[in-house]
């Protein structure tokens, strides 16, 4: 999914950040969830009752990370392009 796309439907998603946390604290997503994707094979408690979209910096970490989350029975979207992509197109982080 584009950062557009994701912008567009925000409210039809919960947002999972995979990045590390110095990462994390650059700027994220308002409402996000911070989960490094080294934990991501050990989460539980992640909610269902939407699909998730996955975001990293570039899109490589989200990816792998919304494979391990298709293997748990997530339904999940990786964020082409990360952070780096959603800032390109002027959409807005927080800190």
């Amino acid at each position: 999914m584009k950062p557009s796309e994701l912008a567009a439907t925000r409210d039809q998603y919960h947002v999972l950040d995979v990045r590390e946390s110095v990462e994390w604290k650059s700027g994220h997503l308002a409402d996000a969830r911070h989960l490094p994707l080294m934990k991501v094979a050990f989460a539980g408690d992640l909610p269902r009752d939407r699909p998730l979209a996955v975001m990293c910096r570039s899109g490589h970490r989200s990816g792998i990370a919304a494979g391990i989350l298709r293997a748990k029975g997530y339904q999940v979207e990786n964020v082409e392009g990360g952070i780096d992509a959603w800032r390109a197109a002027g959409l807005p982080v927080e800190r």
